[in-house]
């Protein structure tokens, strides 16, 4: 007799650096400068405080990817460069898009974060500040073994680094530019992350994630132009469908981008729905939201707004929600499809998603890596959930992406 498999992953309470790249991306030219950031890009790693240095300089040496990250005592005012206009607490029009991209960010942390320990009451995020020989850092947020939450990670960086001139060339395929032969190109990405996973199966997982990037014209090739993108999205991962709920989450995301553009909403929409997609198993990771990635062919000033206007709906969008369902009386067999859907989380996670998959080709802290899979997660044999039951009707909504609002 076959015995259904429950799989743990114990990962620490040491918090992941987030990838704050494009996750995915259509655009040519992202596609083609990906595999170049696999093989050039100085991952960011974060140690732990209980690893030797002695075993932390074999794991450094052992990829020329990886480099060693200081722990510090105190989070500074900022991680950027003074040439790059760091943002004071009033930010004016004259500071650059780096720095009020970084205290974006960092509100956001503090927003989201002070919102879970509220629902919390009592349980804290344990909080690591790190930085980087290369320049910038970050702040990993993890709290674990909540009431509400079994799992909230809420991470920032603000990273620096170079990448190699075939992956800048790439990076703008234009007419003339067979002619630039840059050295390598410096580049600067900042990005939040951040995955909450409940304990109630009634309360879905969440996922959001912001970021900017920008590459600098080399010192050898002047008149190489600067590059820039904005990426992210948020999505929403339940085990079990209330209507109510996913309307009023994909409202809350219609609403940010409606204010910027009309159709921003159902094409983020339908690339959120393509993106999570598990292809050896047919179907979504979970119900959707919005993702977007290589945005540059807008203002620069509107970009940030936008992105900005998103990161400050993730509250608005889940916290609700949350508050609705987190003590909704649940039984075994609730917690077990649970576990299942979980089991697809890890699959996405492990199997598609490039931040993922980058940290892991390229010998990453396993720890750091997996910061944002769930605790626990279950698989069963030829698991087949009764038709017209609740579970099915969740699996069909994965397999067949709905229109949730009247657009």
């Amino acid at each position: 007799m076959l015995t259904p498999a429950k799989v743990s992953f114990s990962t620490s309470s040491s918090p992941a650096i987030p990838f704050p790249f494009p996750c995915s991306s259509s655009a040519t030219h992202l596609k083609s400068i990906y595999p170049a950031f696999k093989t050039h890009f100085p991952l960011v790693i974060q140690p732990s405080s209980n690893i030797s240095p002695r075993r932390l300089q074999a794991t450094s040496s052992s990829s020329r990817m990886i480099e060693k990250e200081t722990l510090e005592a105190h989070r500074p005012d900022t991680f950027l460069r003074e040439s790059d206009g760091v943002a004071s607490s009033s930010v004016d029009s004259d500071s650059s898009v780096r720095a009020r991209f970084e205290k974006m960010i960092m509100d956001a942390q503090d927003s989201v974060c002070a919102a879970i320990e509220a629902v919390e009451k009592g349980k804290t995020f344990k909080e690591d500040v790190w930085s980087r020989p290369g320049g910038g850092g970050g702040i990993s947020r993890v709290l674990q073994d909540g009431a509400v939450w079994e799992k909230a990670g809420v991470n920032v960086s603000v990273v620096y680094g170079v990448m190699p001139p075939e992956a800048y060339r790439a990076a703008k395929p234009t007419s003339d530019n067979g002619n630039v032969k840059p050295g390598p190109v410096p580049f600067f990405a900042a990005g939040i992350s951040s995955v909450l996973h409940p304990k109630n199966p009634f309360a879905p997982t969440l996922h959001f994630n912001y970021r900017y990037f920008e590459t600098d014209a080399p010192k050898d090739a002047p008149g190489a132009p600067r590059q820039w993108w904005f990426g992210g999205g948020t999505d929403l991962t339940p085990s079990y469908i209330f209507e109510e709920d996913v309307k009023h989450f994909h409202s809350v995301q219609k609403s940010a981008c409606d204010k910027f553009e009309p159709s921003f909403y159902p094409r983020f929409k339908k690339w959120c729905d393509d993106y999570f997609y598990i292809k050896h198993r047919g179907e979504r990771r979970g119900l959707g939201g919005i993702f977007f990635d290589d945005l540059n062919n807008y203002d620069q000033e509107m970009l940030l707004s936008f992105a900005t206007e998103c990161a400050n709906s993730v509250i608005p969008a889940y916290i609700p929600i949350i508050e609705k369902r987190k003590d909704t009386p649940f039984t075994d067999k609730h917690k077990a499809w649970q576990q299942l859907r979980r089991g697809r989380y890890v699959e996405f996670n492990l199997v598609y998603d490039r931040g993922t998959t980058f940290g892991l080709k390229t010998g990453g802290r396993i720890e750091s890596i997996l910061v944002s899979l769930p605790l626990t997660a279950r698989w069963e044999y030829d698991h087949q959930p009764e038709e017209g039951s609740e579970e099915w009707k969740l699996l069909d909504a994965c397999i067949n992406p709905k229109e949730w609002l009247e657009i």
